[in-house]
C-alpha cells in the first residue's frame, strides 16, 4: 500500500478554489500543469514546500484572463439577479418619488435626531474621563449630622452626605493607609481682584489648591514643573484663556499679578482650560500653602468645612478595603464630637457627574433620568420612521401585485422576492443615512446653542462608532423592510394575476395599529412639551417669600476697603432718585452659603445642635427683600445688642430644633460661632434656594463688617438704562479701584435652572421633529388611500356628494385611530411626567387641562396633515378620474 509521500496529491482547498474560479476552456490544461509541477517539486524540495507552491501558483492565476465568465452559469444567475434587483429598486425609488422623498426624508430626520442626541449622551457619558486614572480616582464625602442623644440617629442615607469638608481628612487618610497613592485638595471658588499694568478683572472662579494637582489630574501644563508649580506660597497657575486674559501673547511665566491690591502672586505654571465635560471647573489653581499661611488654623480643624478632597487608589488595590476600615479610621482620628453621628465615605469619580446624590457640590451634575428621555425620545424617532416605511410599503403592495405575480408565474423563488425588497430597503436607508449625515452637520451649530455643550462630529469618529453606524443602518434596513417584504413575497401569482387580489383584512389592521403607535407616542410628546414648560413657568412666576424683580446686586467680592465703609457707600448709593432701598450682606438668595453649628435653646432648657444655613445681613436686609416676620422683630438700629447678641431664624429652623409654635422660640438662648445671645424673631420661610428642594433650616445674624460682600438696590423700573450708567459713575466715584459687577436677582437666580431650560428646548425640538415624522408618514399613507379612493369619489361627485361629505369619507376612519391614540397616550404621558416632576420639591398638578390641549393639538395636527390631501382630492374633477371606465 502506498503511503501519502509515495502518491501525492495537491492541497484539497486550492484545487476547490482553482475549479470553483477558472475558465471551464482552461481548467483541464491548467490543472495538469499545476499537478505536474507540483509532483516534481515534491521530489526535488518535498512535500511541504510542494504544497506551499501550489497554493500561491493558484493565487496568483485568480486574474481576469482566466477567471470564468459570469455568462451561463449559476453565478451568472445570481449576480445578474442581483443588478436586476438594484436596477428595479432604482427604477421603483425614481418612479413613486412622492413615497420615496417622504420615505428617504423620515428616515432621514429620524436618523439625523439620533446622531445628535448620541452626541449629547456621548457628552454626558465621558464626563471626567479624559483622565488617565479615571478609574483610580475617589473623593471623599462626610456626614455633619448631630442629634439630641449622641448615636442615637439611624445609619446616614446618600443624600446625609456631602462633598464639602474640612481639611485634615485627606492627610489623615494618606497617613494611615498606605493604599492611597496621594490626595488633592482644592477650596470653593474665591473672587479675587486680579491686577496686572492697567488690566483689571474681577476673578470668580480661582482655587486654592494642592501642590499634588497634575499628579492626581490629568490637566496638561504647558508651562512650568507639574511637581513644583503650586508648592511654594502666593503661586499661582492660570489657565490658558486667563493668562491670554492678562497677557496676551507675552510669556507669563514668572510675571506677578496683584491681588485684591495687597498680595503678588508669580505665574508659575500655564495649563489648558479645564475640559468642558468636567464635573467642576475653575480659572486658576492658586497654592494651597499661600492659603495656610493666611489661615493655619484650619488644616487641623475637622469642624471648618471648605475643602473638597480627592486621592489617588494605588493600582491594584480594591476601594472596598479601605471602606470596612472607616469606623476604625473615625475612632483614631475624627473629634469626640464628630464620632459619635458622622462619617466619612468613598465615591468614585465615574459617580461624581451622574449618580452622586450628595449635597455640597463643587460644579454642575447631570442627570441619568434625561440620558434616558433622550435615548427614549431617539429610539421612538427612528421607531416612527420605521414605522412610516412599513405602512407606506405594505400599503403600496397592490401596486407591486402584478410584478410581484409575473416573477413568481416565471419561476421567482419566495426567498429572492424577499432579498429584492429588503435591498431595496436597504438602498433607500442608506440613501436616508447620507442625508442624515449632511442634516445633522448642517444644524450641529444650532445642537450646541440648544444644549449648551461643545458637541462635535469628531467626537463619534472612531471605527467603533463608524462599524455601529454602519451595522445599524442595516439593521434598520432590514427591520424596516422585513414585514413589507415578508408581506409582498407570500402574494399568490394565480390569483394576482386574475385580478382578483386584495389587502389582507390582517394588513389593513397592522397599519391602524402602526397609526395609532405613532400617534399615541405623538400625545405624549405633546403632553411632555406642555408639563415641561408649564413646571418652567411656574419656577419663575412661584412667590418665592421675598422681593426679587428690579434688585440689583452689586458684588464687590470681600474687599477690605469697602467693608470699612460699607454704611457710608449704602447712604450715598441710596440718595440716587430710582434707589428705593439699599442693603448689605455676606449671601443673597440663589447664591452660595454656608452651614454654621448652631445650638439653640429647647423648650425644656437644653442646647440642641444642629447646621443649618447662615445669611449675614444688615438690619436693612430684611425690609428690602420684603421678607415677612411671623414672629417676634427684625434687627434694627434701635437695639445695639443686635449686632453681636440677637438671631433671626426661619420656620424651617424652629421646626429643626422642636417648635411648633412659631413665637415659643422668642427669647430662647443661641450660641453659633462664638457669639451668644437669645432669638429675637422668626421670619417666613422664603425659597433662598433652588425649587428641586424644599425650603431648609436658616439662621440669619447680624454680619460683622468683615462678613460683607454684596451691596442689594430696589430700583424703580423706569429708565433702567439711565439708572445703571448713573449708578456705575457713581460707583467709580466712591470705589475707583474696583470695576462695577452687577447682576439683577432674578437673572442670576433662575441660573439654577438652565439645565431645566435647556431640557425643556432640547425635549421640545426633538418631539416636534418625531411629530412632523409621524405627519410625513400619514401624509403619504394618507395619498395613497386618497388615489385607491379616486374612483369611488368621482362617482360620487357625479351623484351629488358634497365636498364635506367626501373629506368626511377620507378622514373618518383616521379620526377613530387619533381618539384611540389619545385614550392610550392619556396614561402613559401622566406616568412619565409625574416620574419628571418628582425631581422638584414644588411641582404642577397635572390636570386634566393639560390632556385637553394636548389631544386637541395632536387631533388637529393629524387633521390638518389629511385635511389638504382629502380636500385636494375632493376638489378634482370626476371626469379625470372616470374618463377611461
Amino acid at each position: 500500500m502506498m503511503n501519502q509521500t509515495d502518491n501525492p496529491t495537491p492541497p484539497h482547498w486550492p484545487s476547490r478554489f482553482l475549479r470553483w474560479y477558472c475558465h471551464p476552456d482552461y481548467l483541464e490544461d491548467i490543472e495538469g500543469d499545476l499537478i505536474e509541477r507540483f509532483e516534481a517539486d515534491t521530489v526535488v524540495k518535498g512535500s511541504k514546500t510542494a504544497r506551499w507552491n501550489f497554493t500561491k501558483d493558484v493565487a496568483r492565476l485568480f486574474r481576469p484572463g482566466i477567471i470564468r465568465p459570469l455568462s451561463g452559469s449559476d453565478q451568472l444567475n445570481q449576480y445578474g439577479m442581483f443588478k436586476n434587483y438594484i436596477k428595479v429598486g432604482v427604477r421603483n425609488i425614481l418612479r413613486q418619488k412622492a413615497f420615496s422623498v417622504i420615505n428617504i426624508a423620515g428616515l432621514a430626520i429620524g436618523i439625523a435626531c439620533c446622531l445628535l442626541i448620541l452626541l449629547y449622551v456621548n457628552d454626558e457619558l465621558s464626563y471626567d474621563r479624559y483622565n488617565k486614572n479615571f478609574d483610580r480616582i475617589y473623593r471623599i464625602l462626610h456626614t455633619y449630622r448631630n442629634a439630641e442623644n449622641p448615636g442615637s440617629l439611624p445609619p446616614p442615607s446618600p443624600e446625609d452626605f456631602q462633598v464639602w469638608g474640612s481639611a485634615p481628612v485627606g492627610p489623615a487618610l494618606q497617613a494611615e493607609f498606605p493604599e492611597i497613592e496621594g490626595y488633592f485638595r482644592f477650596t470653593s471658588p474665591s473672587q479675587l481682584l486680579f491686577q496686572y499694568g492697567s488690566k483689571r478683572f474681577q476673578e470668580d472662579n480661582m482655587v486654592f489648591a494642592d501642590s499634588s494637582a497634575f499628579q492626581v489630574f490629568s490637566w496638561n501644563l504647558i508651562s512650568g514643573n507639574p511637581k513644583t508649580a503650586l508648592k511654594e506660597p502666593n503661586s499661582i497657575v492660570l489657565t490658558l484663556s486667563t493668562a491670554m486674559k492678562y497677557f496676551g501673547y507675552e510669556d507669563p511665566m514668572g510675571k506677578t499679578i496683584n491681588i485684591d491690591q495687597t498680595e503678588t502672586f508669580i505665574v508659575t505654571g500655564v495649563m489648558e482650560d479645564v475640559p468642558s465635560n468636567t464635573h467642576f471647573t475653575f480659572d486658576g489653581l492658586i497654592s494651597m500653602t499661600t492659603f495656610q499661611n493666611w489661615r493655619p488654623e484650619i488644616f487641623d480643624s475637622w469642624g471648618y468645612v471648605d475643602f473638597y478632597t480627592y486621592f489617588l487608589l494605588k493600582e491594584n488595590t480594591h476601594i472596598e478595603s479601605l471602606e470596612s476600615k472607616i469606623p476604625g479610621f473615625i475612632e483614631h482620628n475624627g473629634p469626640d464630637w464628630y464620632k459619635s453621628d458622622n462619617t466619612i465615605a468613598f465615591e468614585p469619580l465615574s459617580a461624581a457627574y451622574l449618580h452622586s446624590r450628595a449635597a455640597r457640590q463643587p460644579g454642575t451634575t447631570g442627570s441619568y433620568t434625561n440620558i434616558y428621555i433622550f435615548s427614549f425620545i431617539a429610539g421612538f424617532i427612528l421607531l416612527i420612521a420605521c414605522i412610516n416605511f412599513m405602512n407606506l410599503s405594505t400599503a403600496r403592495s397592490m401596486e407591486r401585485a402584478k410584478e410581484i405575480g409575473v416573477r413568481k408565474a416565471i419561476g421567482a423563488q419566495r426567498y429572492s422576492l424577499m432579498a429584492q425588497f429588503l435591498l431595496e430597503s436597504i438602498m433607500l436607508t442608506w440613501l436616508a443615512a447620507l442625508l442624515a449625515v449632511v442634516l445633522a452637520a448642517f444644524v450641529l451649530p444650532f445642537t450646541r446653542e440648544l444644549s449648551g455643550k461643545a458637541l462635535y462630529f469628531s467626537d463619534l469618529l472612531s471605527w467603533q462608532f463608524i462599524s455601529i453606524f454602519t451595522g445599524s443602518v442595516i439593521f434598520v434596513g432590514l427591520f424596516a423592510g422585513s414585514y413589507p417584504a415578508w408581506v409582498l413575497a407570500k402574494f399568490k401569482s394565480s390569483q394576482v394575476l386574475k385580478g382578483r387580489f386584495k389587502s389582507s383584512s390582517g394588513g389593513i389592521l397592522l397599519r391602524k395599529a402602526l397609526v395609532v403607535f405613532q400617534f399615541a407616542l405623538s400625545m405624549s410628546l405633546i403632553v411632555g412639551t406642555v408639563v415641561v414648560f408649564s413646571q418652567l413657568r411656574l419656577l419663575r412666576t412661584l412667590d418665592m417669600g421675598f422681593a426679587k424683580d428690579q434688585m440689583l446686586v452689586i458684588d464687590f467680592g470681600w474687599d477690605a476697603r469697602i467693608q470699612e465703609q460699607v454704611e457710608s457707600i449704602k447712604t450715598e448709593l441710596g440718595k440716587h432718585p430710582k434707589v428705593n432701598k439699599v442693603s448689605a450682606s455676606r449671601a443673597v438668595p440663589g447664591a452660595f452659603l454656608p452651614n454654621a453649628g448652631t445650638s439653640i435653646e429647647s423648650a425644656s432648657g437644653e442646647m440642641i445642635v444642629h447646621n443649618p444655613g447662615i445669611y449675614e445681613i444688615d438690619p436693612d436686609f430684611v425690609p428690602t427683600y420684603e421678607i415677612e416676620t411671623v414672629a417676634g422683630r427684625a434687627f434694627s438700629d434701635a437695639f445695639p445688642s443686635d449686632t453681636t447678641k440677637a438671631l433671626l431664624i426661619n420656620e424651617a429652623a424652629a421646626r429643626l430644633y422642636g417648635y411648633s409654635d412659631m413665637e415659643d422660640v422668642i427669647g430662647k438662648k443661641f450660641s453659633q460661632w462664638g457669639r451668644e445671645g437669645t432669638v429675637v424673631g422668626v421670619v417666613k420661610d422664603f425659597n433662598y434656594k433652588s425649587l428641586h428642594d424644599k425650603v431648609e433650616p436658616l439662621s440669619i445674624r447680624y454680619a460683622p463688617s468683615n462678613s460683607l460682600r454684596r451691596f442689594s438696590l430696589k430700583i424703580a423700573p423706569e429708565g433702567m438704562a439711565a439708572t445703571l450708567a448713573d449708578l456705575e459713575q457713581l460707583w467709580s466715584q466712591l470705589v475707583p479701584h474696583r470695576p462695577f459687577i452687577y447682576s439683577f436677582l432674578d437673572d442670576s437666580f433662575n441660573r439654577q435652572y438652565e439645565a431645566d431650560v435647556l431640557f425643556g428646548n432640547i425635549f421640545t425640538v426633538f418631539s416636534g421633529l418625531a411629530i412632523l415624522i409621524a405627519c410625513l408618514g400619514l401624509f403619504g399613507l394618507t395619498t395613497y388611500t386618497t388615489a385607491l379612493k379616486t374612483k369611488e369619489i368621482g362617482i360620487r361627485k357625479v351623484l351629488g356628494a358634497s365636498l364635506f361629505s367626501i373629506v368626511t369619507l377620507l378622514s373618518k376612519d383616521y379620526i377613530r385611530l387619533f381618539f384611540v391614540a389619545v385614550l392610550i397616550g392619556i396614561p402613559v404621558s401622566w406616568f412619565a411626567m409625574n416620574s419628571w416632576l418628582n425631581g422638584f420639591a414644588y411641582k404642577m398638578e397635572i390636570g386634566p387641562g393639560v390632556f385637553i390641549v394636548a389631544a386637541v393639538v395632536c387631533v388637529l395636527i393629524a387633521l390638518s396633515t389629511i385635511s389638504w390631501q382629502s380636500i385636494h382630492s375632493a376638489l378634482r374633477n370626476p371626469v379625470d378620474s372616470l374618463k377611461d371606465e
